[in-house]
């Protein structure tokens, strides 16, 4: 490797007031120990400048400039040499990086605010979101009606109760859509190789803290709503990235869970 070098004397360092006079009144380092004193920086020796062609990084440029920024205020003492320990601090004050590593581990976690936002839900179309069993003898399980006067008593209140988890993602706000009164809750599961799909999932509790991979399922009761627009909502399953709540075009089709883009509506307001 080719190398260039160039010695420079202690009067030219000097000179570039690398070296402080003892009327400056910084503090002495000290040396408690003789081992430390025994090693160390005679700066009236020749200083050694070695010219690499291998290109640095910008961080290796600002870190020698900072270093030898913190040269400067060091005092000289009286034998014209420094203590091992000062430089070395000097060093590692800016060699070593702090970093704030995340355990590859780290399991997400959801807690539940104190807000709960009671409301019904209704899709672009107008229909509005009814449990089936009120209407049917049927499984537990949502459909999407258009109601008239006569049949708004079906119209199922929800609530909604927000979520802040514990490594925030863009995705969208974290929520759990319950039926107010009950203890259903609207579920996003699957089962073996199938596609995931939409239930009315029983929970027993207060479902303060859901972690993901929850035994229980509860992680399936978390959804990422978005906002779109003005008016309109999204839904997305947070155990199932890719799988928002959606309604057909017709009247009284079951609500599933679909992937966009689909020929359902994926687009919900939400009514006080």
């Amino acid at each position: 490797m080719e190398r260039l070098e160039r010695y420079i004397l202690p009067s030219d360092a000097l000179e570039t007031d690398l070296i402080y006079p003892d009327s400056a009144g910084f503090d002495e380092p000290d040396c408690p120990d003789q081992l430390g004193m025994m090693c160390q920086c005679d700066m009236h020796k020749d200083i050694k400048l070695e010219l690499s062609p291998h290109p640095h990084s910008m961080r290796k440029v600002v870190n020698i400039v900072i270093a030898v920024e913190k040269l400067k205020h060091i005092k000289k003492m009286s034998s014209g040499k420094f203590c091992q320990d000062a430089l070395l601090n000097i060093i590692l004050e800016n060699v070593i990086e702090e970093r704030l590593v995340k355990p590859l581990n780290a399991t997400q976690t959801y807690c539940k605010t104190s807000r709960t936002l009671l409301c019904t839900v209704c899709d672009k179309y107008k229909k509005t979101l009814v449990q089936s069993n009120k209407l049917t003898n049927q499984d537990l399980h949502l459909k999407a009606v258009t109601l008239s006067a006569g049949t708004i008593q079906y119209k199922v209140q929800f609530s909604m109760s927000p979520y802040v988890s514990s490594d925030p993602q863009n995705d969208g706000q974290p929520v759990c859509l319950g039926i107010s009164n009950s203890n259903l809750y609207i579920a996003c599961t699957q089962s073996g190789g199938s596609p995931p799909v939409l239930l009315l999932k029983e929970v027993s509790g207060p479902l303060n803290t859901i972690t993901a991979g929850d035994p229980n399922g509860y992680d399936s009761l978390l959804f990422f709503r978005k906002e779109t627009g003005t008016d309109y909502n999204t839904f997305e399953s947070v155990k199932y990235p890719g799988w928002f709540i959606s309604t057909a075009f017709d009247d009284w089709k079951r609500v599933e869970m679909s992937q966009v883009p689909t020929d359902r509506t994926t687009d919900f307001t939400l009514q006080d």
